[in-house]
């Protein structure tokens, strides 16, 4: 499950009105990518939902994942900060060990090296 904080969830319906998106099938798609100093980064996006997505819904918001995606963003709650660092969403991933200085990517404990004994 992935949740929406309120103000979260508010950003998200402001910016699928602003694109005049179709409700039933549009929402926040979020997914990892490759990169960054640490190994992922978030992938967000408003997009309309494709085949094999998993669909959460939370304040009446679609969220969008991907299948690979998944496991890594599982619990994950997103916000909308607004600061002297800028404006944007936030994720508070339960599933990140590592993050790099400028919090833009992450590493799971899946991706920490094993190291010998």
């Amino acid at each position: 499950m992935i949740t929406l904080t309120d103000r979260g969830a508010e950003k998200v319906r402001e910016f699928l009105a602003s694109q005049e998106a179709v409700v039933e099938t549009a929402g926040l798609r979020v997914g990892v990518r490759g990169g960054g100093c640490s190994g992922f980064q978030y992938a967000l996006a408003f997009d309309e939902q494709r085949d094999g997505d998993e669909v959460f819904e939370d304040r009446g918001i679609r969220l969008l994942v991907d299948r690979p995606s998944l496991p890594y963003v599982r619990g994950s709650v997103i916000d909308f900060v607004d600061g002297l660092q800028g404006a944007g969403f936030k994720v508070e991933n339960p599933n990140v060990v590592a993050a790099c200085g400028c919090g833009s990517s992450f590493r799971v404990a899946e991706e920490e090296p094993v190291s010998a004994v």
